[in-house]
């Protein structure tokens, strides 16, 4: 529970008034809210050079058959989709089903439907691209089966605030992410949940994993839910499309033969996955976190080597 002095004392007023703004725009026409974010976009590219140089020493590891000027180009357009994120989020939590029920692409669904045929559950893998938040709430007013969806807190309690009180309409449940049993139990029970292990774990257990052909910290614990689970690990993607065409929702064939008995081979295969799916919308993935940061100490840290501290 969060104590109300905390959600309204006075540092926490520009979040507010931050919300304030994205409902406003949010309830603007479609094409008026890319048009904003593009805009914002553009200015963030500029305010932001902490953030912008972690994108860029990113974007010429992942993209090195990119010249300088195309992977600049992407940057921009990934602060943009940045942006738009926030605006999604807002989407998500405060639109009605009407006005966003015309905006939603299924494919793939059978994929879902005849592994969870099978009575063993399904985990889907999504990597954090901008549309997270809203993806949650688009599959929620287009898919039957109830999920349930690994959890951490926010730190900024107005955030958490509207984390606890919005994602619960469109999950059955939230569990906290070091509540993996209660993972295993959803997923025993034949249900489905959304785990997205892309990001860097490492201050905890890791595997050193080609991701993009570059070695990075990737998270053990994928092919270690299947073998306890028996369920089945379907790719879930979710990007915005072009233009004003709204978003696809897409559930790729469970991979096959997933897990092997290697770690290092489990954890490459699941890091191809997510190459897959950026491929698709680089734009769109997180290209702003340290996805490559080394343990503290290591001077083959790539983000030290350009001088870029912090998460």
């Amino acid at each position: 529970m969060i104590k109300a002095s905390s959600l309204y004392s006075l540092k926490n007023w520009p979040t507010w008034s931050g919300f304030a703004f994205v409902w406003l725009v949010i309830h603007l026409p479609y094409p008026w809210v890319l048009a904003i974010s593009r805009g914002l976009g553009r200015l963030l590219f500029h305010l932001l050079k902490r953030r912008r140089r972690i994108g860029e020493v990113n974007l010429a590891l992942c993209f090195p058959e990119l010249s300088k000027a195309k992977q600049n180009d992407l940057l921009r357009q990934h602060f943009a989709a940045m942006v738009m994120g926030i605006f999604e989020m807002g989407m998500a939590w405060w639109l009605p089903a009407k006005r966003l029920q015309k905006l939603i692409t299924i494919k793939g669904h059978h994929h879902l439907e005849e592994a969870l045929a099978k009575g063993k559950g399904a985990l889907l893998l999504s990597g954090h691209f901008t549309s997270l938040e809203l993806a949650g709430r688009l599959y929620s007013m287009s898919i039957k089966h109830t999920w349930s969806g690994m959890y951490r807190p926010h730190e900024n309690p107005v955030i958490e605030f509207f984390f606890q009180r919005d994602r619960t309409r469109f999950f059955s449940d939230l569990i906290p992410r070091d509540d993996v049993r209660s993972f295993i139990k959803k997923l025993r029970k034949g249900e489905t949940a959304w785990f997205a292990p892309d990001q860097n774990y490492r201050k905890r257990g890791y595997i050193d994993a080609l991701f993009f052909g570059i070695k990075a910290p990737t998270q053990p614990a994928t092919s270690r839910l299947i073998k306890m689970s028996g369920a089945a690990a379907i790719p879930f993607e979710y990007r915005r499309l072009p233009g004003s065409e709204g978003y696809l929702l897409e559930f790729h064939p469970p991979l096959e033969n997933f897990p092997g008995d290697d770690e290092v081979e489990n954890a490459t295969r699941i890091n191809q996955v997510f190459e897959t799916l950026i491929q698709h919308a680089p734009e769109q993935y997180f290209w702003l976190h340290r996805r490559f940061k080394r343990p503290h100490g290591d001077e083959d840290d790539v983000y030290r080597q350009h001088h870029i501290s912090g998460s």
